[in-house]
C-alpha cells in the first residue's frame, strides 16, 4: 500500500530529511519525501494508522494538509 502525505513549512533539505527519518522510524514505514511538491511517499508493508503517520511529521515541526490512500 501506498499513501501520499501533503505537508506544509518544509522549506529545505534538512526538513526533507527530519521527515523522512521520523516516517523511516515506523516499523514496516519506507518514505520518500519532495521538498518542491511538499508531500511524502509512504510506502508500507502493512497497516498503519494514520495518526501515526501524522504524528510522526507534526513531530517535526510541520502541518498535514491531508492523506490520500493509493494502492500499488
Amino acid at each position: 500500500m501506498k499513501k501520499t502525505i501533503v505537508i506544509s513549512g518544509m522549506n529545505c533539505e534538512h526538513c526533507v530529511q527530519s521527515v523522512t527519518d521520523s516516517l523511516d522510524q515506523i516499523e514496516g514505514v519506507s518514505a520518500k519525501v519532495d521538498l518542491v511538491k511538499g508531500r511524502a511517499e509512504v510506502f508500507l508493508d502493512r497497516e498503519v494508522e494514520e495518526a501515526i503517520l501524522i504524528a510522526a511529521v507534526e513531530k517535526e515541526g510541520f502541518s498535514v494538509d491531508s492523506v490520500q490512500n493509493q494502492m500499488l
